[in-house]
């Protein structure tokens, strides 16, 4: 087999072995890699009902075929798990060295299994694989406990970490690498930390088995050259997603005193301009020409890097109008192992519950003391923070007085930094998303404002679906990062001569695309066995977006109309081949290569 190596390393930290598991062409053909990796093995191993912090739940880190090869933007893994902040499929992905060296090592995955006595790390070394004791980093911060890793093991070797509120168990602890990559938003990192797993370290010397070698070097550097001509490209080296904060703004969507509004009169303090003023360094993952990491000092003098989803949560979102002062907040979060979109909606939702007096201590808007207090008690789990560290829902649930309706989730995952009062399609793909209310299956924000802002169509349905397919489909599990794609314009049309040349496989765009239908089947499915009464209305919105329209920018008056989006959800079913509560159908997922998944459901 070319363009996989056909392995899966397995470790069980309770028993304190390893093992290695092959898998089939077909296999690698029906689920690529990455997500699909990832939802298949979950699925297939995990009974209904399992705690997500229990030694029976598996952590899996899964690459794809595209991974750590020469070509653009390659070096990104796939994190997944039962999510302990949703009880359903959770992932996340993030660009590391590990995700190379995991496939020059000669494995497409790891799956980690059990609990450990005592803190450890596991230790991957091509075919050696150690448990080691991780007793002193234990308690330390990420940025920390990497450096001490990469010193012992050499800066080749790759480190997946969590920091304390991995370690605290706080649901929407990620998993981080390289001091500022973060993966797995709806608690990939509290499952590592129930498994007593404070990092894993990944050294990979092999290569990489290729259909055509010499072609793929050579269509990795067409490629590489065909993204530095681009249009956009010199901005997007100057910026980054910064440069979505300023268009964010003038579009109204820029989530704002928790996601009130979609305008931030500060918003020039924060935005990819003054980060220009600010930059002392660019960060990106391996294999990649276009690096979005900006770094800037932050008002501790300290490095930081930025990008804008962490400046949209922890900025405007609080009323924090200072970017150095974002900074620190994002370091911080980084170097304890929270979420930074998390934290920065939760941090919201508190101040505007203090403001409306439901809750007796006083958080105000725009104060990084305040919104820096309120991180450290989650990361620690200390008085308040350990009820904010089971998320924005459950935190609602605990304080009443109606704040339900402006708790910003969707199926318990907060909401990244996208305010829908006057977007009615991004509003219906948070809802959709597999992991909850995540940007990264589908960005239609971008193609609704400047197509048909307003609208609720059949072409908005389908352009969701679509972008769905090719983001959380197609590129989750290549596993390779989208922003070229996304952001300059690189064609999609260089994936399947990239596939061909590593695997040998004549696989089209359609076959990528029925690939990414089996896997959101999967997922749908996946969430459907855990809850019963998983469905319709498990795909809405916040209340806020359909009740509370904006009072200010240019879309003032605007809100979500909820008989249009319902009308949406109909056809986004039918579209999908699902019934009408929103779960495939016996023959979808017939077609699909899923029979066996009828017959769990009884559908």
């Amino acid at each position: 087999m070319h363009g996989w190596n056909g392995q899966i390393l397995r470790v069980d930290v309770t028993k304190k072995k390893s093992s290695v598991q092959s898998y089939s062409k077909d296999f690698a053909l029906k689920f690529l890699g990455g997500r699909g990796f990832a939802i298949k093995i979950l699925w297939d191993e995990l009974p209904r009902g399992v705690d997500p912090l229990s030694p029976e739940n598996k952590l899996v880190f899964a690459t794809g075929p595209l991974t750590g090869l020469p070509v653009a933007s390659s070096g990104k893994i796939v994190a997944a798990a039962k999510s302990p902040l949703t009880g359903g499929y959770g992932d996340g992905n993030l660009g590391t060295k590990a995700a190379v060296n995991l496939r020059q090592a000669g494995y497409e995955a790891l799956v980690i299994d059990g609990k450990a006595d005592n803190p450890c790390y596991i230790y991957v070394e091509d075919e050696k694989v150690e448990i080691l004791n991780a007793k002193d980093l234990w308690g330390t911060g990420t940025f920390t406990a990497e450096d001490d890793l990469v010193k012992t093991h050499g800066k080749t070797a790759g480190v997946l970490v969590i920091g304390q509120a991995g370690e605290n168990l706080v649901k929407f602890a990620p998993v981080l690498s390289q001091k500022g990559r973060a993966g797995g938003r709806p608690g990939m990192g509290a499952v590592m930390g129930s498994k007593n797993v404070k990092a894993v370290v990944i050294k990979g010397t092999r290569d990489i088995p290729l259909f055509d070698a010499d072609n793929l070097k050579k269509l990795g550097k067409e490629g590489y050259n065909d993204i530095k001509g681009k249009e956009s490209y010199e901005f997007w080296i100057r910026q980054g997603t910064m440069m979505a904060l300023e268009w964010a703004n003038e579009s109204s969507c820029l989530p704002t005193f928790n996601f009130r509004e979609g305008v931030f009169d500060e918003a020039k303090g924060i935005d990819g301009y003054r980060m220009e003023e600010l930059k002392v360094s660019r960060r990106g993952c391996p294999n990649c020409n276009m690096q979005c990491g900006n770094v800037i000092k932050d008002v501790d003098g300290k490095e930081a890097e930025l990008d804008y989803e962490n400046v949209g949560l922890l900025g405007s979102n609080i009323g924090l109008g200072d970017l150095e002062q974002v900074a620190l907040l994002n370091r911080l979060a980084d170097e304890w192992g929270l979420d930074t979109i998390s934290a920065g909606n939760i941090i919201g939702f508190v101040m505007e519950a203090s403001e409306k007096k439901l809750i007796p201590d006083t958080y105000q808007w725009g104060s990084v003391e305040d919104a820096r207090t309120l991180m450290e008690e989650m990361a620690f789990r200390k008085g308040f923070g350990d009820t904010l560290a089971e998320g924005v829902k459950y935190t609602a649930a605990h304080i009443g007085g109606g704040s339900e309706k402006w708790a910003m989730h969707c199926k318990g995952l907060e909401c990244s930094a996208y305010d829908c009062h006057a977007a009615p399609g991004m509003a219906l793909a948070f809802a959709t998303s597999s992991i909850g209310a995540h940007h990264k299956d589908a960005w239609l924000i971008s193609w609704e404002i400047a197509t048909d802002r307003s609208g609720y169509n059949k072409e908005k349905v389908a352009k969701l679906i679509e972008l769905q397919q090719l983001r959380g489909g197609v590129f989750e599990s290549l596993v390779s990062c989208r922003l070229p794609w996304i952001e300059v314009g690189f064609s999609l049309d260089w994936y399947p001569q990239f596939l061909k040349a590593a695997t040998g496989e004549e696989i089209t765009f359609d076959d990528l695309l029925i690939v990414a239908d089996r896997i959101y089947a999967l997922i749908r499915c996946f969430w459907k066995r855990e809850y019963p009464d998983f469905g319709r209305s498990w795909d809405m919105p916040p209340e806020r977006w359909f009740t509370e329209p904006l009072t200010k920018g240019p879309f003032k008056g605007t809100k979500v109309d909820r008989d249009g989006y319902k009308k949406m959800q109909n056809w986004y079913y039918e579209m999908r081949g699902w019934d009408g509560n929103g779960i495939p159908t016996k023959k979808t997922l017939e077609n699909l290569g899923l029979s066996d998944v009828t017959q769990t459901l009884n559908i």
